[in-house]
């Protein structure tokens, strides 16, 4: 069986400035800020602690506000395995207004119904944005500046998770009503969103050099989701593994940081979310950044992994260095906001090291030394869907687990135990990946067609 020729690509207009640093400006640009545009749609609503809402369903208000919002997010991640991996280069842009206006008009709903009901609107919001990340991640995948490219495209959602939030506190605080701040927030970033569409319409495909060195990217059918998933599953799973506990930690920190900062001894302080992720985001981008300078393949998801283990020592010492006699006693009313921040950036570049690495490298590496058909898209929605599946289970059975200190103690107990076993799946994939080899396993040079069943 063979398969119809792939249709010839449709001219781009040229970008501004000719060498390959501009582009590669203007790519990370227009990746970053349309990323960071799509977080005002999907996070300001977390600002609010909905404290006057009344419990629902045996839980809080705003527990079940975020799982209903993760539901959609989980559910849309599931469903771009499919879509993503399938997607032709010129829908992309399209796509992605389309699904981000319906996420705005999600949020104009739950403004009019009243609450509990609105909750439902919460889980049409999420639907939609769980595929723009793989939109967007298709523009950078598959060029030898790709790490760089993708680094800068994950420090849109590090640092946007907290500028988000704080435009939502700061309406809060200029007298926006509770229920319709998340959508005031959306008209606030939809501007630049339309501007940096626009942008992501003006970068060029992958050259010759690029395909040279990583792999041409192509739409994945069914068979060949199937076949690589099949030829590195155990692997795969390992990884998947790792990152499912990283998407616990990292939603639990994001979604709940008004929570967790309080109970390290901020409270009413709005810009706190920015300052803590700026930090964040310098450390995180510049390390995993840095890999683009590897040009051999194998070495680069090898050095992917090694990042990823010093994100969990930093976490795990942070975490330590808080449980330590002594060290949240600073002051008689409570823990010390010194140490607070500390540990809170600590956190975050512990988890966001390992989280970042997956996203930018070890995946698109993993593509390029074994030659195998696919793309980013595929893989990085295999593992989304996992993780945040196991998000939401947590979110059910966040109340029954929570003592009665409050959220800080159970997020910190959860994230010494998820941080441990992150650490050991990955050691294991570390160990699969080195038995493995790096022969190429491209489809033709296994005499195999490339066919194109749907799942």
């Amino acid at each position: 069986m063979t398969t119809s020729p792939d249709p010839a690509p449709r001219a781009v207009p040229p970008l501004p400035g000719g060498d390959s640093w501009r582009r590669s400006i203007w790519a990370v640009t227009a990746a970053f800020g349309a990323y960071f545009c799509m977080y005002g749609f999907r996070k300001p609503f977390t600002a609010a602690s909905y404290e006057e809402a009344n419990i629902v369903w045996g839980m809080g208000y705003k527990s079940v506000a975020v799982t209903a919002q993760v539901m959609g997010y989980m559910l849309s991640k599931f469903i771009g395995i499919r879509v993503v991996s399938e997607m032709e280069p010129r829908r992309r842009v399209p796509v992605l207004l389309l699904l981000v206006g319906s996420a705005e008009a999600a949020l104009l709903l739950h403004a009019l119904l009243p609450a509990p009901w609105n909750l439902a609107a919460l889980f049409l919001n999420g639907l939609p944005l769980g595929m723009v990340f793989g939109l967007v991640l298709g523009f950078l995948e598959g060029r030898r500046m790709t790490e760089a490219l993708t680094a800068g495209l994950c420090a849109s959602f590090i640092v946007a998770d907290g500028v988000s939030k704080s435009v939502g506190a700061w309406l809060l605080e200029h007298g926006v009503e509770t229920h319709w701040m998340p959508f005031v927030a959306g008209l606030v970033f939809a501007p630049s969103l339309l501007v940096f569409a626009w942008m992501l319409t003006r970068i060029p495909p992958p050259d010759h050099a690029d395909i040279a060195a990583r792999c041409e990217r192509l739409p994945m059918r069914g068979l060949d989701r199937r076949r690589l998933l099949t030829r590195y599953a155990p692997g795969l799973c390992l990884l998947i593994g790792s990152y499912l506990c990283l998407t616990i930690l990292r939603s639990l920190r994001a979604d709940f940081a008004p929570e967790i900062w309080e109970g390290l001894g901020y409270s009413g302080q709005s810009s706190i979310f920015t300052q803590s992720e700026l930090l964040v985001m310098v450390g995180v981008v510049g390390l995993n950044g840095l890999a683009v300078l590897i040009h051999d393949n194998r070495r680069a998801f090898f050095a992917a992994l090694g990042a990823a283990c010093l994100g969990f020592l930093l976490a795990g010492t942070g975490l330590i260095a808080w449980a330590a006699p002594g060290a949240t006693e600073a002051t008689a009313a409570g823990p010390s906001p010194t140490a607070g921040f500390g540990l809170m950036v600590l956190l975050g570049l512990g988890l966001y090291l390992p989280y970042v690495a997956i996203h930018t490298t070890l995946f698109e590496r993993f593509l390029a030394m074994t030659g195998e058909r696919g793309n980013l898209g595929y893989l990085m929605y295999l593992a989304d869907s996992v993780g945040y599946l196991g998000y939401v289970v947590v979110m059910l059975a966040r109340e029954r687990w929570m003592v009665e200190e409050g959220f800080l103690p159970f997020f910190l107990r959860l994230a010494l135990l998820l941080i441990l076993v992150a650490a050991g799946l990955l050691i294991g994939g570390w160990y699969y990946f080195r038995q493995k080899g790096s022969v190429k396993t491209r489809p033709e040079e296994r005499g195999e067609e490339s066919h194109e069943a749907a799942v």
